[in-house]
């Protein structure tokens, strides 16, 4: 005898699919929102010898930031993370240009780009979620 779940059985095989399927496309996005900031930062900062605006980097999931780099420092990004940072090794200085010190005026950088972009990376991060989501809860029966 067949038993009437009234879909239900449908629905918990959607779940499932729509669970985990945003973290499983939304590197590009975040990668291509992290490259974008990099962008805008590098464009912000000091072009007094160059060396700081080399320095900020991109670092995608499971790498390593660059030692001494700004904020935090060298860590590892975490499997659905980007970190963008300034400094390196050689320009250990990014902190000092973008807050200032008692005898240098702030030439900010870093944080203006993000308050700029903020709402642009986030809504591109969203609709990658959203697209995601709505890919993998049609991909079980193919409707809607």
């Amino acid at each position: 005898m067949a038993r009437n779940d009234g879909g239900l059985a449908n629905l918990l095989k959607r779940m499932d699919a729509v669970k985990d399927a945003p973290r499983k496309n939304i590197n590009k996005a975040l990668l291509t929102s992290a490259n974008e900031l990099a962008s805008a930062q590098q464009h912000l900062a000091p072009k007094q010898t160059g060396a700081l605006e080399r320095s900020i980097a991109v670092t995608p999931p499971g790498q390593s930031t660059p030692p001494y780099s700004q904020p935090g420092g060298s860590r590892v990004a975490g499997d659905f993370e980007v970190i963008v940072t300034a400094g390196d090794a050689q320009v250990r200085y990014s902190h000092l240009v973008e807050y200032g010190t008692s005898k240098s005026e702030a030439q900010p950088f870093f944080w203006p780009a993000l308050r700029l972009l903020r709402k642009r990376l986030q809504n591109r991060i969203n609709r990658a979620g959203k697209k995601a989501i709505k890919d993998a809860w049609k991909g079980v029966n193919g409707d809607v």
